[in-house]
C-alpha cells in the first residue's frame, strides 16, 4: 500500500504472487461494444503495468434495467469478452446491480514471479523515460461530446484506448524495465509525480518529444477539457516547473486524465534505444522517449 502501486501484490511463495486490481467507469464511446474493449483494457492494464500476467477476470456491472434496452448489455459484455480472449484471460463470473448510470468494469487476478515485480518505485538517475501511447484521450473525449472532435480523431483514440498493454509489458520485462506505471485518471505528471515520490528522484520531461494525439493541442486550446485535467492540475501543480515559455494549454494537456492510456517504463539510459526500437517493430510506433531520472528533489518534475 505504501508504494502507491497501480495492483495490489499477495505473496504466496518464494516464487509465486498474486496481483489483484479492479477498475470500472461510465461510458467514454457511444459504441457499446467498443466501450466493452476499452473498459477492459484498461482493468488489465494495472495487471501489465507491473509485470503481471492476467489470468481471471469479474464482472463489475451497473446496469439500468428500466431505461436502456437489453442490447446493449449484450454488446458491452460482448466486447469484453473478446478482449479478454485476446488477453488470454478467463472470465470467471461477476456481479450486476441495477443503477440509474450505466458503468462497466473488471476485477482482475494475475501473477507474477516476486523478483519480476515491476513497482513505480524502482527508477534510478539516469534512467530513460519511455511513453508507450500518446496523450490526450480526456481532451478528445471532452470535445466528442460537444460534438467538436473529428470522427476519424475520435476513431482513432478509441482504438488506441482498446488496445492491450501486453505486448509493451512484455518488452519492458524483457529490457529490465526499474519501474513502471500505466497513465490513465491522474494524467502524464500526475501518475510520474507519484513514481518520482515513490522512487525518491526527480523526473525531467522533454516536451517536444511527448506523442500527442492530433488536434489535443488545438482543443486544449479552446478550453475542451475535463473535470479531471483541472482536479489533477490542481492537486500536482506544487510538484511540476515547466520551462519559461511553455503555454498553459501545453501543459493542460500533461495533466489531461487519460483512459486505458499507455505505459511510462523507466530503464537504464543503455537500454532505452533498443526497448523503444523492439516496440517500433511489435507495431507500437507512437512509443518515445519522453524524459530521463535525475537525482534532483524527490518527487519534482521539470518538464523542458
Amino acid at each position: 500500500m505504501e508504494s502507491l502501486d497501480d495492483a495490489g501484490v499477495y505473496r504466496l511463495s518464494a516464487d509465486l504472487a498474486l496481483i489483484q486490481t479492479v477498475d470500472f467507469f461510465t461510458p467514454i464511446v457511444d459504441d457499446p461494444y467498443t466501450f466493452g474493449q476499452v473498459a477492459v483494457a484498461n482493468a488489465l492494464s494495472d495487471i501489465y503495468s507491473m509485470g503481471g500476467r492476467p489470468l481471471t477476470a469479474l464482472n463489475i456491472l451497473c446496469f439500468p434495467v428500466g431505461t436502456m434496452d437489453a442490447s446493449v448489455l449484450e454488446d458491452i459484455l460482448r466486447g469484453g469478452l473478446d478482449k479478454l480472449d485476446e488477453a488470454d484471460t478467463a472470465l470467471v463470473g461477476g456481479h450486476s446491480v441495477e443503477d440509474t448510470e450505466l458503468k462497466y468494469g473488471l476485477a482482475v487476478t494475475g501473477t507474477v514471479h516476486p523478483d519480476r515485480l515491476v513497482s513505480s518505485a524502482g527508477a534510478r538517475p539516469g534512467d530513460r523515460l519511455v511513453l508507450t501511447k500518446p496523450l490526450g484521450t480526456g481532451i478528445i473525449n471532452t470535445a466528442a461530446k460537444g460534438g467538436q472532435a473529428d470522427e476519424a480523431l475520435v476513431e482513432r483514440i478509441a482504438r488506441s484506448m482498446a488496445t492491450l498493454n501486453r505486448t509493451a509489458a512484455e518488452l519492458m520485462l524483457e529490457a529490465g524495465a526499474h519501474a513502471c506505471t500505466d497513465i490513465t485518471g491522474f494524467g502524464l505528471l500526475g501518475h510520474a509525480a507519484q513514481m518520482a515520490e515513490q522512487s525518491q528522484v526527480g523526473l525531467t520531461f522533454k516536451l517536444a518529444a511527448v506523442p500527442l494525439f492530433p488536434e489535443v493541442v488545438t482543443l486544449a486550446r479552446r478550453g475542451l477539457c475535463p473535470g479531471g485535467l483541472f482536479r489533477n492540475k490542481k492537486y500536482y501543480a506544487g510538484r511540476v516547473s515547466f520551462r519559461p515559455g511553455i503555454e498553459e494549454h501545453l501543459q493542460d494537456v500533461l495533466f489531461d486524465a487519460q483512459t486505458s492510456g499507455g505505459l511510462l517504463v523507466s530503464l537504464a539510459a543503455g537500454q532505452a534505444e533498443a526497448f523503444l526500437a523492439r516496440l517500433h517493430q511489435a507495431g507500437i510506433r507512437e512509443a518515445a522517449i519522453v524524459g530521463e531520472v535525475t537525482s534532483g528533489e524527490a518527487g519534482k518534475i521539470r518538464v523542458e
